[in-house]
């Protein structure tokens, strides 16, 4: 299997959908209720839901840049606020993190060979 894509709640979809193009998402699908965005490497997309409520989301996603710090710097001089700047987490990855005008949790990172391959890594029986 391979992981389609993940949709976040969002309370005010044109204010959602200026926010993740502004960090350099496509924006595929466009309609009052639902956005689909497409990230620049790979084949992976992601969307937002209108919700008629407030609605807390307690799910993280997380987008990977090998060039995390110049990545935040560009996001930063275009207005974006940080929660965490680029720190090296216990975990071996390199995280910066920030919310989008909804309050949806986005962890920027670079983890490298270690994000499948992480030295406590389970052993699968063949």
């Amino acid at each position: 299997m391979n992981m389609n894509q993940v949709t976040f709640p969002v309370n005010n979809m044109p204010t959602a959908t200026e926010f993740y193009r502004l960090m350099g998402f496509t924006q595929i699908v466009d309609t009052p209720h639902y956005a689909r965005f497409e990230c620049s490497d790979g084949h992976a997309s992601f969307s937002l839901s209108l919700q008629p409520s407030e609605e807390k989301n307690y799910g993280v996603i997380y987008f990977e840049h090998q060039d995390l710090d110049q990545l935040v710097a560009q996001l930063i001089a275009k207005g974006f606020h940080f929660d965490q700047m680029p720190t090296m987490e216990s975990y071996l990855w390199r995280e910066a993190v920030l919310h989008d005008p909804s309050g949806n949790k986005i962890k920027l990172y670079w983890a490298g060979e270690n994000r499948l391959n992480p030295p406590w890594k389970v052993q699968q029986d063949k």
